[in-house]
């Protein structure tokens, strides 16, 4: 198995509208075949601690079976798609894999 989380801090000046579309296209992505699961979230409403960071937009957490599942999912039209569109919303992005 393997977990592929990514974490998005989109451009302060986005409205409302531009964060739902980018919430959507996040959601587009549980079309990728080789994905088992995806979770798209935003920080919990949790009280601040010193090591829980909640400076990010959104989040998405993919299963997948294997490292082969996550290659697949990095050429998938459905994931290309989503960067194409999307990649100008963001100020960062940080990625943790974890097998």
């Amino acid at each position: 198995m393997l977990i592929h989380s990514v974490y998005f801090w989109l451009k302060a000046e986005l409205t409302d509208a531009q964060r739902a579309e980018f919430r959507g296209g996040l959601e587009s992505l549980a079309g990728v075949k080789s994905l088992v699961s995806l979770h798209v979230g935003s920080p919990a409403p949790l009280p601040p601690r010193p090591v829980l960071d909640s400076t990010y937009s959104f989040s998405i957490t993919g299963v997948f079976k294997d490292v082969a599942g996550h290659d697949l999912y990095q050429v998938d039209p459905l994931h290309k798609a989503f960067l194409e569109q999307f990649r100008s919303y963001w100020t960062k992005v940080q990625i943790y894999d974890a097998a």
